[in-house]
């Protein structure tokens, strides 16, 4: 089942640019930052990582589900080949 691009999804990568548009401009010498500064990428990683946390809990949540409407499946396909097994063995008494 595909989803939507979330506004987070968005949000996260537009940070993810971010940073690496500091980090490319940092290297050059282009941006001279104060201290304070210097660490807003570590926030932006952070964050980053949080919303890595949470797509992680989407994914897992999804694997449940989609084991659990196996597990069903696999029982039902279980009682359609008893009522196979049931059905060829009424025939093949049926042809003696």
């Amino acid at each position: 089942m595909k989803r939507g691009v979330s506004l987070w999804d968005v949000l996260a990568w537009i940070v993810l640019f971010l940073i690496l548009l500091w980090l490319i401009l940092k290297v050059l010498g282009i941006i001279s930052t104060p201290d304070l500064l210097t660490y807003a990428p570590l926030f932006g990683a952070v964050y980053l990582a949080g919303w890595t946390m949470s797509n992680l809990a989407r994914a897992i949540e999804d694997i449940k589900s989609i084991k659990m409407n196996l597990s069903f499946l696999n029982r039902k396909v279980g009682e359609l080949d008893k009522g196979i097994e049931i059905v060829k063995t009424s025939c093949v008494k049926r042809k003696r």
